[in-house]
């Protein structure tokens, strides 16, 4: 690249930086003055494990008006006051926690305030009879008029409404205004209100929820600039922590509260719905900044223009991606199988560079310490851990849709992310590799195969929905914007990802996803580490579907858990050894040690009997 050229280059993401750095509207966000009996905006609810948790987002209260809200329940009799709460003036949140919760039953709900505001909805029932389980996914959600923002959300809601799915996921950047969290998320309210009042609802925030153009939390230490790049929160920590009481206080509780640095507060946890187990993680919070880790190698920390770099030599000690109580909390999470046939990981960006090109067709990245493909030893303890219970990735973040199916010591043997697009896309990112990929499917697209990315971490590319290159700013369909779907189906294990555009009716008969979805994986698809033999097969009666886990005996280490499909599995380990095989779950399990990899050749039973 000549110096003029390179020059541009770096002015262009200079520019786009700073404009992603404001973070402001191109119309001044306003917060409406509504009347007493419009003071409820929306409601947020997730159940899990007995337990109701509901937040209630208010308008600003009167000085003179009560804070005092009321959770109703419907009932033959009319309506029956079950909880209420005081209003945390702070954001203007009526959190509620009701346990014990029958969620084996659809129940009516209202949120009051005084005499006369009512807020309706219905908290469904858990639906673990149902085969198939739909997620919906969205990132991005631009508040910039011109990418979208002011543009009216209802084709999204509309297609909700039809699709009637069972959780809602919105993995990050529900607020783009760094100053203004509240009145942006009063904005994103009146948005989705009509579909998160009845669907569980999981929402995550991300690093413009919290005030900054990238986030690596760095366990919560102050931030220098809103740039992020040396780790850290630059937002005081109340603010911090009204976005994410506003965004995660209705999820179910963390696996651990204990705060990071400042007081900043957690919510890492777990939801089981519809037999699905799903980690919500935080993959910033402990993510260490770039800036003084590693060489400035372009135009900021974190972005490297050098293609002649070594990737090893920034995979430096001491750096973190998840940080150890997250990685104990996937660890633990990953042997309980209780009231789950799936597990699936939801976090707010994909664990590597999936992008090569930033901002403007122009700007060619070798790689992006933004994503979770840096640090890569960081990366590689996450993945080892996630792989152990076969599950799923979703997330978002990049503003790109892609499928890939990560690697850690060779191509594919971790498991699948799907990476769904932005709701509305101003900073355009495309997946263009200079050379074709390897082992690609047959007329699959030559972006599409086996790769390394900008980090040197092995990754096969199945997907990927690139802006197209007549895109304008009017069009979202052109910006690559939309959403994801994902179908769990739980008797055949398979797992089906589907990605839509903007306004597209997607149960019209002529209706497309965006090119290469749908595509549709297996449950053990997410541990496709290839196996050096197989244990004897267990066989079991008296006992459907019981969780079997696997423990090598060297170390005393989980191999994998996984819940059977069917009364016998044989067990595949990845080498030689003694092996212990754990069958069944709590006081019924039972344990059979010393256990052989056999020849190719030979098959040996197992029976369990309970």
């Amino acid at each position: 690249m000549s110096k003029g050229r390179y020059g541009l280059v770096i002015a262009v993401a200079l520019v786009l930086w700073v404009a992603f750095q404001a973070g402001t509207s191109a119309q001044p966000l306003t917060i409406p003055e509504v009347s007493e009996d419009q003071v409820i905006c929306f409601a947020l609810y997730t159940v899990h494990d007995g337990v109701l948790k509901l937040t209630a987002q208010l308008y600003p209260l009167a000085n003179d008006a009560d804070r005092t809200v009321r959770l109703e329940i419907e009932t033959p009799d009319g309506w029956r006051e079950a909880a209420r709460t005081q209003v945390i003036e702070r954001g203007w949140t009526a959190p509620f926690r009701i346990e014990p919760w029958d969620q084996s039953k659809e129940v009516r709900y209202r949120v009051a305030h005084g005499g006369s505001a009512f807020y309706t909805g219905t908290i469904r029932r858990d639906p673990v009879d149902k085969d198939t389980i739909v997620v919906a996914a969205f990132t991005g959600n631009s508040i910039l008029s011109k990418h979208g923002g002011d543009i009216p959300k209802s084709d999204i809601v509309e297609n909700l409404k039809k699709l009637q799915p069972d959780l809602l996921f919105f993995s990050g950047d529900q607020v783009y205004d760094h100053r203004k969290h509240y009145a942006a998320w009063l904005k994103f309210g009146r948005d989705f209100g009509d579909i998160i009042r009845d669907t569980p609802t999981i929402c995550i925030p991300d690093d413009h929820d919290v005030g900054q153009a990238n986030l690596w939390g760095a366990a919560g230490k102050k931030a220098a600039t809103s740039a992020g790049p040396g780790g850290g929160y630059f937002m005081p920590p109340d603010y911090v922590n009204e976005a994410q009481r506003a965004q995660t206080s209705h999820l179910p509780d963390p696996y651990d509260p204990t705060p990071v640095d400042r007081g900043i507060t957690v919510y890492y946890t777990a939801l089981t719905w519809g037999r699905i187990s799903f980690a919500i993680i935080e993959d910033r919070k402990w993510k260490s900044g770039p800036e003084g880790l590693v060489p400035k190698m372009g135009p900021r920390p974190d972005h490297i223009l050098d293609p002649g770099y070594d990737p090893k030599s920034i995979d430096v000690p001491g750096a973190k991606l998840l940080g150890d109580r997250q990685l104990a909390f996937l660890r633990d999470w990953g042997i309980d199988w209780t009231g789950a046939d799936m597990k699936a990981v939801l976090s707010q960006t994909i664990f590597c560079g999936g992008a090569h090109i930033h901002g403007t067709r122009d700007n060619r990245l070798h790689a992006d310490l933004d994503s979770n493909g840096w640090p890569q030893t960081g990366r590689a303890k996450a993945l080892r851990e996630i792989r152990k219970s076969f599950a799923f990735m979703l997330a978002g973040d990049q503003h790109l849709a892609t499928i890939i199916h990560h690697g850690i010591d060779d191509w594919n043997d971790a498991g699948y992310s799907f990476c769904v697009p932005s709701i509305a896309n101003l900073y355009l990112r495309w997946w263009a590799p200079l050379e074709p990929g390897k082992n690609r499917q047959p007329g699959a697209p030559e972006y599409t195969g086996e790769f390394r990315d900008g980090f040197g971490n092995p990754v096969t590319v199945w997907a990927v929905a690139n802006p197209d290159k007549r895109e304008n700013h009017d069009k979202l369909t052109t910006r690559a914007a939309g959403f994801g779907i994902v179908k769990f189906h739980r008797p055949s294990r398979r797992i089906t990802m589907e990605c839509w555009p903007r306004n597209v009716d997607i149960t019209a008969p002529d209706a497309k996803p965006y090119p290469g979805w749908p595509l549709t994986i297996h449950q053990e698809d997410n541990y496709g580490r290839k196996p050096a033999g197989f244990l004897p097969t267990i066989q079991v009666a008296g006992q459907s579907d019981p969780v079997i886990q696997v423990v090598d005996e060297s170390d005393g280490e989980v191999v994998y858990t996984l819940r059977m499909n069917g009364n016998s599995y044989r067990p595949k380990v990845f080498e030689k050894g003694t092996y212990t095989v754990n069958v069944g779950e709590g006081a019924t399990r039972q344990t059979f040690t010393g256990l052989e990899p056999l020849p190719a050749d030979r098959s040996e039973t197992i029976k369990v009997a309970f």
